[in-house]
């Protein structure tokens, strides 16, 4: 097996805010591995959080070139690399060229039934609550809509929202960004405006005090579960959690961490650190067992990798074999409704 690896950035058609940070660009790094010509891609994006930059990925990628060479599968990946966005990647790759070596697709090697989804639409935070309730009023197509909050005027943000979108179904996302007294303050207030799940509240390792505590709306991990060795303290916790591809290290450990989260009683979404459609498809796979779906990365960029994954509003078809993971052309659009 041959390795290709290369980094691309993806411009923003505005720019992203979350708690702390700001986004203008997806910068992915992408791998490509080649054997006997057939090539499997992947893409990640990393965990900002976490340490991941490009150039910690791309490090961590060339340090398995030799092992490739010699064979590699993604079982072995996942004793090799750290969870992160470099597996991610490298993950990826190597689903995408078993399904191309095997003729099979991914919904077959993985055993996952495909169906369309319904991914949220995000709000990113902006200066003021008026201009956030203007861009959920744009958002024409979307009936689920995740708001994105920090510590200043979070309740003024999801009112504005509310009286802009009352049709809408709404999520938030602090980012950590609140405290726990914040939290018990706003939680009751947001029950009343119909929001369905508050994900990520309080910050990574100073989330203790959820323990015991019953929240009106469900609390869903993001940065307090980033793969398996996480999950059994976020199930003391969180009633769910938010499974991303660059967190788990990819497809292969997120399907056992969905697995196991459901036998623990817990809710699924799954959410994305961002990217085209390359990232996107494997996601797209861990949504199809989950009950939240934030696949709407592509959406937010001034354009996507073509073939790309089709949105229809916040709809998405399942995708074709020439997106990502197909093995024949005959087997992967029997089970297809989109190329």
């Amino acid at each position: 097996m041959r390795l290709s690896v290369h980094t691309e950035q993806w411009p923003l058609a505005t720019p992203f805010r979350i708690t702390g940070k700001v986004f203008d660009t997806y910068d992915l790094v992408v791998v490509q591995i080649e054997h006997y010509g057939h090539v499997g891609s992947g893409a990640g994006m990393g965990v900002f959080y976490m340490g991941d930059t490009p150039a910690s990925m791309m490090f961590q990628i060339e340090s398995m070139r030799s092992r490739l060479e010699r064979g590699l599968t993604r079982m072995q990946l996942q004793d090799l690399l750290p969870p992160g966005g470099a597996r991610n990647a490298m993950d990826a790759a190597l689903w995408d060229l078993e399904a191309k070596t095997t003729g099979q697709s991914v919904w077959q090697l993985s055993g996952v039934a495909p169906r369309p989804l319904e991914t949220v639409f995000t709000i990113g935070l902006e200066a003021t609550p008026q201009g956030m309730a203007e861009k959920a009023a744009a958002a024409v197509g979307f009936n689920l809509l995740k708001i994105k909050l920090d510590g200043h005027e979070p309740l003024a943000r999801v009112q504005a929202i509310r009286a802009a979108r009352g049709d809408a179904r709404l999520v938030v996302d602090a980012n950590q960004g609140w405290s726990f007294e914040q939290l018990k303050g706003l939680a009751p207030a947001l029950a009343d405006l119909g929001v369905q799940m508050i994900e990520q509240p309080l910050p990574r390792n100073g989330d203790s005090v959820l323990c015991g505590y019953r929240c009106p709306v469900p609390l869903f991990a993001d940065e307090s579960c980033q793969h398996l060795e996480e999950l059994e303290q976020a199930a003391a916790r969180y009633q769910g959690i938010n499974i991303k591809l660059d967190k788990t290290g990819g497809l292969t450990h997120a399907l056992a961490l969905a697995s196991a989260a459901r036998i623990r009683g817990l809710g699924l979404m799954v959410g994305n650190m961002g990217g085209c459609s390359l990232v996107m498809a494997p996601s797209f796979v861990v949504g199809c067992v989950c009950d939240w779906v934030d696949i709407d990365g592509p959406l937010l960029q001034r354009s996507d990798r073509l073939p790309g994954i089709r949105f229809v509003g916040g709809h998405v078809p399942v995708f074709g074999p020439s997106v990502w993971g197909g093995g024949s052309a005959s087997s992967a659009r029997s089970i297809s409704d989109a190329d």
